[in-house]
């Protein structure tokens, strides 16, 4: 059984065919400048992942996925027969409210209610109804079609994390509450820890830190989220690359009245402008600001203590929730491979108990997961390279097959 999986953005389409006899990834690829322009680049497990190119010209996200469909099917680099031997399509969903605590299959209802949700995520939910229109006009009603909310494996928050201390109209009105992000990877990686530990999650109380462009927080005591670092939208929590994360809400008008600011100029301010970017002036990537650092950068070095800082004092704030912990987490773009930034968080966290492995830490970057802490420490510390299409994948599976 194989099942494409896809996650739209605003001008892009990301797909995977994953083979679920064996979670095999058989091909994979993004559609990018949809809507000006085009180019298409995939990978196939037959050809070692190496990269292929092309431009081509994509008006709507329906071109895109008929281009994927064709490189999946056609071509020297095609890697099936026909569209027939894919049994459903997946679709990343971000934004999922207070409708959705788990998957689903698609339909119509499931469709609007994911478009009126684009008022909490616009840059998401609409661009992912375009993926499922354009799957439905290429497969028409052959094949199910399942949706996965990022937001699902958060919805076990409790109020007191969720609600935020506005007027409780507002919740009433417009569901103002903290929703949280990047689940399908807190969910993985949670899961893969407690494999790893040879234990049952239930017993355990972990942190997983999906650190990346966007980076979020969890605390997932017993298999089930208890609070989590994003909010209503991506933009709360820590820094990021190019995203304020949590600031004084005071500072937003200040710098509006001060500036002569719009609302929707000081929104791309927040957004586009401030994170790591703003910080030092330089870049949103890490991998700039390190070598930056490395040769005196002192703005640089500034913003990737002050990730480091903010790092832990979310991680401190989730034992004292969970009353304890038994394993830290690091996944994501960062996450995976910024080996300084893991020591520096580990290290102050000696106190509770926690050595850490500095080889083996040195040695897990680029897609290496490892256990990073000390034979014997208190608290266990992993490193997991994420994979939030394989849960899709699952998902789908579960939902449209009972498997």
């Amino acid at each position: 059984m194989k099942i494409l999986v896809i996650n739209c953005g605003s001008s892009s389409l990301k797909y995977q065919l994953i083979d679920m006899e064996d979670e095999s990834v058989v091909a994979k690829g993004i559609c990018e400048r949809i809507g000006f322009g085009g180019h298409f680049e995939g990978k196939t497990a037959r050809e070692g992942f190496a990269k292929f190119e092309y431009d081509v010209d994509f008006p709507t996200h329906t071109e895109a996925f008929r281009e994927v469909t064709a490189a999946l099917t056609q071509g020297e680099h095609r890697v099936l027969d026909s569209l027939d031997e894919i049994s459903a399509v997946g679709h990343r969903i971000v934004q999922g409210g207070d409708r959705f605590s788990g998957s689903v299959l698609v339909t119509p209802k499931v469709t609007q209610d994911i478009l009126e949700l684009a008022e909490i995520a616009p840059l998401h939910n609409k661009a992912h109804v375009m993926g499922i229109e354009a799957a439905f006009k290429v497969f028409g009603e052959n094949i199910p079609e399942v949706v996965v909310f990022d937001t699902a494996f958060h919805s076990t928050m409790p109020p007191e994390a969720y609600m935020f201390a506005i007027p409780y109209e507002f919740y009433e009105k417009y569901h103002i509450r903290r929703y949280g992000f990047h689940g399908t990877s807190h969910r993985y990686v949670s899961g893969e820890c407690a494999k790893l530990m040879g234990r049952d999650i239930s017993e355990l109380k972990i942190v997983t830190c999906h650190l990346g462009n966007g980076s979020s927080i969890t605390a997932v005591k017993g298999g089930k989220v208890i609070d989590t670092s994003m909010g209503l939208t991506p933009l709360d929590g820590l820094m990021m690359g190019t995203r304020s994360g949590g600031i004084d809400p005071s500072i937003i008008p200040f710098i509006a009245e001060k500036e002569n600011l719009s609302p929707a100029e000081i929104s791309d301010l927040i957004q586009k402008k401030s994170g790591y970017l703003g910080v030092s002036g330089l870049s949103s990537d890490d991998r700039d600001l390190k070598t930056a650092a490395a040769e005196g950068n002192e703005r640089c070095a500034l913003a990737r203590k002050m990730l480091s800082y903010q790092i832990r004092k979310f991680i401190g704030s989730y034992i004292a929730a969970m009353e304890g912990i038994d394993a830290i987490v690091f996944t994501g773009g960062i996450g995976e491979n910024a080996d300084d930034i893991r020591a520096d968080v580990i290290r102050h966290f000696g106190y509770l108990g926690i050595e850490l492995l500095e080889d083996e830490n040195k040695k897990a970057v680029k897609g290496v997961g490892a256990e990073i802490s000390a034979p014997g420490s208190k608290i266990r510390s992993f490193v997991i390279p994420t994979n939030e299409e394989l849960v899709i994948a699952r998902d789908t599976m579960a939902v449209a097959f009972g498997k």
